[in-house]
């Protein structure tokens, strides 16, 4: 909990690392992710590098690999689901790589090779059965075209003029083909309208569906043939099938031609197949291959690639005998960056070691969080990272979070809803279907579910204390307000009473009607009162207040713990405490009037309770109101003393704190001048403009956000009151009113009704409401809450580490 409440102590080494046993030692590092390095090259571009030509080469590899990856995921039968399995090897050595790139150079080259020679194979196969196809539908249109020509040829003499016209005009000639059936239409059109007519065209549907050579889909082809004469016409045709991309075969006039190229092409079919058989057999042991080793091979040059490019940070020593590296680490990590460094350099003769260095600038930040606490570190990180060594606010936001979620949230089922969902998820988080889902929305509730189960446990809660579930309020115990004793006490009449009001009113002042307040929450019996929404909204307002201002100086008071760690004990007396006087002497005296008049006025004083706020203008005005009694003896006083208090607050808080600093700052300069040091820059240190400029901004911003931030905590009672009020509204208009059926058909009409009362309650109170309320949350511990003592102006400790570079490149 420690390193939880303050980030751990990181502090700069230096690195000298043997050149022999360099590569090894990052690559031990690498496995540990111990250290984030630090560029020590940064004028020098990065293709002027000394490791460059490592880095390239690696990233010629990982274009290998991803080719091996299209083609297992385009070729591999049955088809890989899922992510490929990923190992976790050792960085390879150069031998090794060398080895690598060798094997899948060669890998990829057979691949492609046998590829090509399966892409043509099929592409021979579509072609010869589309040739088939266009045979076969087409033999009896051409038997029976041809055979017309020839009865007309047969009453005309062979001698005359005419019937030798009449032969070549009656002398068809084809073209047959295929075309997609998509462009059918289009086809048939422009034939038309480019011949005019002087075309025969017939279509028909093969009888199998064949690949598409270009996108790979099955298609139901169309045969056409068109039968023509003249030349004109015929260069017409071949044109338009031309633009329509169609696929044109050879097509001879005789019908005997016709049926031997049809034998020929069933025997070359079945031999195209058969070779295709065992080149796809060849293809599919090639890829099996390529799946075992691929993983192995990816890990292993991601590895050496981001040595590689560590290796380009460091600087050479003077010798260039070793190399130097600059790097964070975590101080309690030091003896494991030794061991590391050791075991890295032990083939060579020389140790590689380490040495502390002392640092101007701010080191990074380190939070080590785990699976629970990640979700409210993120929280925290999304308004800033934390600077070294502050207060982290996650600590607090594990239960403040949920909290204030629930406040507005409050629903007993509501919260076991949302609380059954974040458990389902929590049992099964090392499931990996779920932790390697990509889908981003549900990437982020499943890293949220701690979170999400946190809020619903919460929401349970705070419903049983607004004692609701579902709109409908529960009754574990017997309610303190009774019926009975205004009967007994003859305030009601039995027949008179009921017959001339609507409404009855109980009086807690007659003995037995008010025995005592509710054990726990609210008592049921305000759900069927009609000021039961009046009662809701003085009792939410009022714990919206108390729990905004409680909230709000916590986070005050935690600045006292960056003051004292960052030996700024000026800034407690000049700062922390006159923030406290004034949020205290003004809205915690409020808070204090609100439980005080709780705790003071019972149900028999409660005609002359005094209204709060008007004792609260009052105080500000320096007023007082006869007409609004005190709350206790001498209130006026106090009222004005604290006012005072809180009035004197602002000045000290305005100019204490860069008065301090300008005196601290002329001491330092008199003790410099009167021990002869020269200092050239020291009227550069302290700005007092600036420093008063800043402390003007922060008193202003503290002072009024007192005031809009208290009133901003309003948002707990609007939202929960909006809350219970759609609940209740989504029960009287679905589920209420399907209660009202009777018999069978009011079984299916509940049914029926119910299932619609479930997907709104889903979609709207859960997921709507439920957003609403988390943003809104979101809001006032970003706002109103660390703004009081969290800057998040630090960034965040990346050591360098194999594993959360695979997992970033496996997520992409």
């Amino acid at each position: 909990m420690g390193s939880m409440f303050r980030s751990e102590e990181v502090c700069l080494v230096q690195l000298f690392l043997q050149s022999s046993s360099a590569y090894n030692c990052v690559s031990e590092l690498g496995e540990l992710g111990l250290v984030e390095f630090r560029d020590l090259n940064p004028n020098v571009n990065s293709f002027q590098r000394k490791f460059v030509g490592e880095v390239r080469r690696c990233q010629e590899l990982e274009k290998t690999f991803t080719f091996l990856e299209q083609e297992i995921n385009r070729s591999l039968l049955p088809p890989f689901h899922g992510p490929i399995p990923c190992p976790n090897p050792l960085a390879p050595q150069p031998r090794e790589l060398l080895t690598i790139e060798e094997e899948s150079e060669r890998l990829a080259r057979e691949l492609k090779e046998v590829s090509r020679n399966r892409d043509g194979l099929r592409t021979q196969l579509i072609q010869l059965s589309q040739y088939k196809g266009v045979l076969t539908q087409t033999h009896s249109l051409t038997a029976s075209q041809t055979s017309q020509p020839h009865r007309a040829m047969s009453s005309i003499t062979d001698s005359s003029i005419f019937s030798q016209i009449l032969i070549g005009m009656l002398n068809f000639l084809f073209v047959a083909g295929v075309v997609h059936p998509w462009k059918v239409p289009s086809f048939e059109r422009l034939l038309w309208r480019a011949c005019r007519g002087y075309i025969v065209v017939n279509f028909r549907e093969m009888e199998e569906q064949l690949e598409h050579p270009e996108t790979g889909e099955m298609v139901q082809w169309t045969v056409f043939l068109i039968s023509y004469w003249g030349d004109q016409i015929g260069q017409k045709v071949k044109k338009i099938c031309d633009c329509f991309h169609t696929q044109v075969f050879a097509y001879p006039d005789s019908p005997t031609e016709r049926e031997e190229i049809l034998q020929g092409l069933q025997g070359r079919i079945e031999d195209i197949k058969s070779v295709l058989f065992q080149t796809e057999q060849f293809l599919q042991q090639m890829l099996v291959r390529a799946v075992v080793v691929l993983p192995q091979w990816k890990v292993r040059v991601q590895k050496s690639k981001a040595v590689q490019a560590v290796l380009n940070l460091c600087s050479p020593s003077v010798t260039d005998k070793c190399l130097i590296a600059e790097a964070w680490c975590p101080v309690s990590k030091l003896p494991e960056l030794q061991s590391a460094l050791r075991e890295g350099g032990s083939g060579s003769g020389v140790d590689s070691f380490y040495n502390r260095l002392p640092c101007s600038t701010p080191p990074p930040t380190l939070f080590p969080t785990n699976s629970f606490t990640a979700g409210f570190q993120n929280i925290v990180d999304a308004y800033g990272v934390a600077s070294y060594r502050e207060v982290n606010p996650a600590v607090y936001t594990i239960i403040t979070f949920p909290f204030l979620f629930a406040v507005m949230f409050g629903d007993v089922g509501h919260g076991l809803l949302m609380s059954l969902a974040a458990l389902w998820m929590v049992l099964e988080e090392k499931d990996p279907k779920l932790r390697n889902n990509t889908n981003e929305i549900w990437r982020m509730m499943f890293g949220g579910r701690y979170l999400i189960l946190l809020m619903g446990l919460f929401s349970v809660y705070t419903g049983a204390i607004y004692n609701e579930c579902f709109s409908r309020g529960l009754s574990p115990f017997s309610s303190g307000w009774h019926v009975g004793p205004m009967f007994e006490n003859e305030e009601w009449n039995a027949t008179i009473t009921f017959l001339i009001n609507n409404f009855l009113s109980l009086d807690p002042n007659i003995t037995g009607v008010f025995t005592g307040p509710y054990p726990f929450g609210i008592d049921p019996v305000w759900g069927m009162s009609n000021n039961h929404l009046t009662f809701l909204n003085s009792y939410k307002m009022k714990m919206s207040v108390i729990i905004g201002v409680i909230h709000m100086t916590f986070g005050v008071c935690l600045a006292f713990f960056n003051y004292i760690h960052f030996n700024q004990l000026s800034s407690v007396f000049l700062v922390l405490i006159p923030e406290l006087f004034f949020m205290l002497c003004l809205f915690g005296y409020l808070v204090f009037m609100v439980i005080f008049k709780w705790l003071a006025f019972d149900t028999t004083h409660s005609n002359s309770a005094p209204s709060i706020l008007i004792h609260f203008i009052d105080m500000f005005l320096f007023t007082e109101n006869k007409d609004n009694p005190p709350l206790y003896g001498g209130q006026v006083v106090v009222q004005k003393v604290l006012v005072v208090l809180a009035l004197c607050s602002v000045p000290v808080l305005l100019l204490g704190k860069p008065i301090h600093q300008y005196i601290t700052h002329r001491r330092k300069h008199r003790h410099m001048v009167r021990n002869c040091v020269v200092c050239v820059l020291s009227g550069r240190d302290f700005d007092a403009a600036d420093a008063f400029m800043h402390q003007a901004i922060h008193t202003i911003e503290y002072c009024l956000g007192c005031i809009s931030n208290t009133a901003s905590y309003l948002r707990l009672w609007a939202l929960s009151l909006a809350h219970a009020q759609l609940s209740e509204v989504l029960w009287e208009m679905v589920l209420h009113n399907a209660l009202t059926w009777q018999g069978n058909m009011g079984s299916v009409i509940l049914f029926l009704f119910f299932f619609v009362f479930a997907v709104l309650t889903v979609s709207i109170l859960l997921v709507m409401e439920g957003l609403s309320a988390f943003l809104h949350a979101l809001r006032l511990h970003w706002v109103e809450f660390q703004n009081k003592f969290y800057s998040g102006t630090g960034y965040k400790l990346n050591p360098f580490s194999f594993s959360s570079l695979i997992h970033d490149s496996s997520a992409l």
